[in-house]
């Protein structure tokens, strides 16, 4: 593996196109009733509808986790019904739809059809649907949730959260503005096993923290392709896949997953796709010791130049908090080369171990271990059990239990992917201010949390 260092160039917001102001109009006014009464948008609450009404549901984005997603969290509910499916792809439309409306036919459940969609937006304008799950590559998350929490329409949104801090600051005011429940998701927060170990750490069963070690893994063992640029397929818009960011030449292998996950165009790479499932485990239980400033550093590596590849695929990172807890950050290839979870009885390529005065709690997808005898009995002796993220959204959606992933600890979590992309791409130690929003004293540091947005996709 080439270590490549290299700066990215500064990036620019954008201003908002008229295309976007005059479709804004158009939403307002179609709100707007006989005599100019605004007519309230299609917002669930508590007191909007009761708790045994159905939420109707639609679905942005159904590639593999998407549909993975479809298929196991929602279809199968009894107080939600899937009405719609956005997709670019024409196959994965028109395969979502197939598969909802299936599913509810043969098991004689009463549904409205589910329709194809391939622009996002129209569904937005549908005043019957509550709630959207946006699964889109990285760079469509949060430019799609902020126009869905502009329609009122409640959010479940894939992981990781985006690319732009603007607009992160953005969708948080979208939300509160139009009364929009958010649901962020790392599936671990709705696992039994993590849940008992976070409550375990929040009660200083371990001590006083002192502090975390974070892994993932680095990245799919694949090469990376050149692109022959070719003909793009009648069936797929690459235009709307493309969206806000820069438009590339059309190749198949550039509209994959591995694609959209390691190219900068797109996203950072697994240092925040997978990085926000063990990072998120901090977050949850040490959030208060993680605001103000913080500083990151730290080295890294790239695929070889040439390729379609060109995000962080390696990576070993020191954080030091205002407060005192450290946080040691590294891929599971760096891991591995130097026996970082050897003191683990299995040996998952993610976790998330915390340090205390007392002793450790380890985390990870499909094990908990500590070195204290009577918690370790206790945590190892919990089934390892997912309950559905998708029950949780819809519980969420109607009121009856709070946000179990909020924005603000996906914009916590997310930070920290970015802040080590950026010192790894500076090759210079970085002091981000959760409360500013921004690296201090460093304008070229700052310009690679911004992404300047594609017209006419700004939001």
């Amino acid at each position: 593996m080439n270590v490549q260092f290299s700066n990215t160039p500064k990036l620019t917001i954008m201003k908002k196109s008229k295309n976007s102001i005059d479709r804004r109009k158009f939403v307002k006014q179609t709100l707007t009733g006989v005599g100019g009464v605004i007519l309230a948008p299609t917002i669930l609450s508590a007191c909007a509808k009761g708790a045994n009404d159905l939420v109707h549901i639609a679905h942005i984005g159904v590639g593999s986790r998407g549909t993975a997603e479809l298929r196991s969290y929602f279809v199968p509910l009894t107080d939600s019904r899937s009405v719609a499916i956005c997709d670019v792809f024409q196959n994965r439309r028109l395969g979502g739809t197939g598969l909802v409306n299936k599913y509810y036919k043969e098991n004689e459940i009463t549904a409205p059809e589910c329709k194809p969609y391939l622009d996002f937006e129209e569904i937005l304008e549908r005043k019957d649907i509550d709630a959207v799950h946006i699964t889109t590559p990285d760079h469509w998350h949060v430019p799609a949730a902020i126009k869905a929490a502009r329609a009122g329409k409640h959010i479940m949104l894939a992981k990781p959260l985006g690319l732009s801090y603007p607009n992160y600051m953005m969708l948080d005011k979208e939300l509160k503005a139009n009364d929009v429940r958010f649901h962020y998701g790392t599936q671990q927060r709705a696992a039994q096993h993590m849940k008992v170990g976070i409550e375990l750490v929040k009660e200083g069963a371990i001590g006083e923290i002192e502090r975390v070690d974070v892994w993932c893994p680095s990245a799919n063992p694949v090469e990376s392709p050149v692109c022959h640029e070719v003909p793009v397929p009648d069936t797929f818009d690459f235009d709307k896949w493309t969206g806000p960011a820069r438009l590339n030449p059309y190749c198949p292998e550039l509209v994959t997953n591995n694609g959209s996950w390691f190219n900068n165009d797109y996203s950072i790479g697994f240092l925040a796709g997978w990085g926000a499932h063990p990072l998120d485990i901090m977050v949850w239980a040490l959030k208060d010791q993680m605001l103000g400033e913080y500083t990151c550093k730290g080295k890294g590596a790239f695929w070889a130049p040439g390729g379609l590849y060109n995000n962080v695929n390696s990576w070993d990172l020191d954080y030091y908090f205002k407060q005192g807890l450290k946080l040691h950050f590294f891929s599971d290839d760096v891991a591995n080369s130097k026996n970082l979870y050897d003191y683990r009885d299995n040996k998952e390529s993610n976790g998330t171990t915390f340090y205390g005065s007392k002793g450790w709690i380890s985390l990870s997808r499909g094990s908990v271990q500590s070195n204290i005898p009577e918690i370790n009995t206790k945590i190892s002796e919990k089934i390892i059990d997912y309950i559905g993220m998708g029950q949780l959204f819809v519980d969420i959606c109607k009121g009856k239990k709070e946000e179990v992933c909020p924005l603000s600890d996906a914009i916590l979590s997310d930070s920290i992917s970015h802040m080590g992309n950026i010192a790894i791409r500076t090759q210079r130690k970085i002091t981000w201010d959760t409360k500013l929003g921004k690296v201090i004293d460093d304008d070229e540091a700052n310009s690679l949390f911004i992404r300047a947005m594609r017209e006419p996709y700004q939001v």
